[in-house]
């Protein structure tokens, strides 16, 4: 089957460069400072004692709240350093495929340009997804094994992290179909995760905005750029249990994600190689 040999192709490149095996080991090294590190002893439903890197408290804590803390910080981590991670890992990805000699014969099997790149796109999500869903399964049955407290919201971290790594990827493939970049890819994709936290303080800067061009031009920013930062806040708030308003960051980002994949698409059908 042609889209599974495309996405084994790119397993065997993530294998060949280090980098499945390089994110593999960072997520290995998160579970176990869960494992040795984090020590937790229970007294009728609270802590006795949490001990962590050799310093305990001694004084009674809710168990729930506490464990919904510690899953809320693992998902604020998959949001920051580890979404970085995730981009510089597979930013090389894109254009190596487009190198000359390789991109020749991938165009000369009978293969759609667009089945080769959405190929290539759907290999690198499921590098990412598996590390992804080994950091945060593995941290979940840490936690739920030392607390006896499982609690399967954050498993929806791993859907969240999965969706916005794949929405900025799409922006890696456009770049990469564009310039052939990976630096390029990565600085661009970084760029907008960056700016998301920035824009999404849109209440507070159009009250500090001088005029309306530039309160539309904020709004206008806000609403076509991936909501990176939002859509964090929201997997927080269901972790945590608390309420969130509505779904717009989500369908604003996969919307941003499919424009922006059909352009490399229409791009890259129209390429001389």
């Amino acid at each position: 089957m042609t889209t599974w040999a495309l996405i084994r192709d790119t397993f065997r490149e993530a294998f060949a460069r280090k980098i499945f095996w390089g994110l593999f080991g960072l997520s290995a090294l998160m579970i176990l400072f869960f494992l040795f590190l984090l020590k937790i002893d229970l007294v009728e439903g609270a802590m006795a004692t949490v001990s962590l890197f050799g310093r305990s408290t001694n004084a009674p804590t809710d168990v729930d709240r506490l464990v919904r803390g510690v899953y809320g910080g693992i998902a604020a981590f998959l949001y920051t350093w580890g979404m970085f991670l995730a981009v510089f890992a597979s930013a090389g990805l894109i254009p190596s495929v487009l190198e000359p000699g390789r991109i020749e014969l991938l165009l000369s099997k009978p293969v759609s340009r667009t089945h080769i790149l959405l190929g290539r796109f759907a290999g690198n999500v499921l590098v990412i997804s598996s590390n992804v869903a080994f950091l945060v399964l593995g941290v979940w049955t840490i936690l739920g094994v030392k607390t006896g407290i499982w609690s399967p919201a954050f498993l929806i971290s791993i859907a969240t992290t999965v969706f916005i790594f794949a929405v900025l990827l799409t922006v890696v493939v456009l770049i990469g179909v564009l310039f052939e970049s990976a630096a390029l890819s990565t600085m661009i994709s970084v760029a907008l995760m960056i700016m998301s936290p920035i824009l999404a303080q849109t209440s507070t800067m159009l009250r500090l905005l001088s005029s309306e061009w530039s309160r539309q031009i904020w709004r206008t920013l806000y609403y076509a750029l991936p909501k990176v930062y939002d859509v964090g806040r929201m997997t927080l708030d269901a972790i945590q249990s608390r309420t969130f308003d509505g779904y717009m960051p989500i369908w604003s980002s996969a919307l941003f994600g499919a424009v922006v994949m059909s352009a490399a698409i229409a791009i890259f059908a129209k390429r001389d190689f």
